[in-house]
């Protein structure tokens, strides 16, 4: 556990090398950002759910997280490895599902044309509870989004994310989220 725990965080504070290509959720000579995600709870349910909304549900749950960044090349393909904050706040019936959580996660961005991008991206994330949806407090969340450029340093994401532990306990239903991302980047 100890080997396991030291390469961990060897990977987390790594520093993130980029080489000076244009990154297209950076603009041009911009090395760090911050950006606020804020989401709508879509169901419980399966990965499969990020890219069919026919599928969402859409739930009492809203989801704010607070996102720095910075530049990183991943297969030569333009990414971002970032440090996220999570407040999930559930409301109505679902007041039990409301936890903050912390994580680290990398994002690829796939397609750049003509100052939009799309991309992928998954990391680990630590929650302060359990509830009847994931037994477990180590999540790990798949997002999937659509960016466009506003200026060297502005930029707006939809996106699309799920949270659950693979899994690894018995209860796993997983939680969705749809919403809009603000980033500013300097």
């Amino acid at each position: 556990m100890k080997k396991f725990i030291t390469v961990f965080l060897a990977i987390v504070t790594m520093p993130a090398f980029a080489d000076n290509a244009y990154n297209p959720m950076f603009g041009n000579n911009n090395k760090n950002s911050i950006a606020l995600y804020v989401s709508q709870g879509t169901g419980p349910g399966s990965l499969f759910k990020l890219v069919d909304p026919f599928l969402w549900e859409f739930e009492p749950m809203t989801n704010l997280m607070l996102q720095y960044s910075q530049p990183l090349s991943i297969f030569r393909l333009p990414s971002r490895m970032n440090l996220t904050f999570v407040q999930n706040l559930g409301y109505g019936h679902d007041r039990g599902l409301s936890f903050m959580a912390i994580g680290v996660s990398w994002d690829v961005s796939i397609i750049d044309w003509r100052g939009f991008y799309l991309g992928i991206g998954i990391g680990p994330y630590m929650r302060d509870s359990r509830d009847r949806y994931v037994e477990s407090r180590l999540v790990f969340g798949e997002r999937v989004f659509i960016g466009k450029n506003i200026g060297n340093d502005w930029r707006i994401e939809l996106f699309t994310q799920h949270f659950s532990n693979g899994d690894f306990t018995e209860i796993n239903r997983g939680f969705n989220f749809t919403g809009i991302a603000i980033n500013y980047s300097f």
